[in-house]
């Protein structure tokens, strides 16, 4: 019993839909042998976490990759104004 009720959702999302997109969500829950709410979520989901990682990883051709990777392991650029206004005191 414990089991599940910690399985339960615990909070609702609403959403508005025409008659013909519901009916498009609905044969594509059937499709995937689900209920339509399950399909959404589950779409939902799959959209946001591609975007997430849309913007926490990223792919490079090989040649690109190689060039990306030699300007990480390069020395670092020494810009003298940064380093003028590092070495200066803090102002508080």
């Amino acid at each position: 019993m414990f089991e599940k009720a910690a399985a339960q959702k615990e909070t609702r999302l609403s959403i508005r839909a025409t008659e013909p997109e519901k009916a498009i969500l609905a044969q594509a829950a059937r499709a995937r042998r689900t209920n339509v709410s399950q399909f959404v979520l589950q779409a939902s989901l799959d959209a946001a976490n591609a975007i997430l990682v849309e913007q926490t990883e990223f792919r490079l051709p090989p040649d690109q990759w190689e060039a990306f990777c030699q300007r990480l392991d390069a020395p670092p650029k020494v810009i003298l104004g940064l380093r003028q206004l590092f070495s200066e005191p803090e102002p508080f």
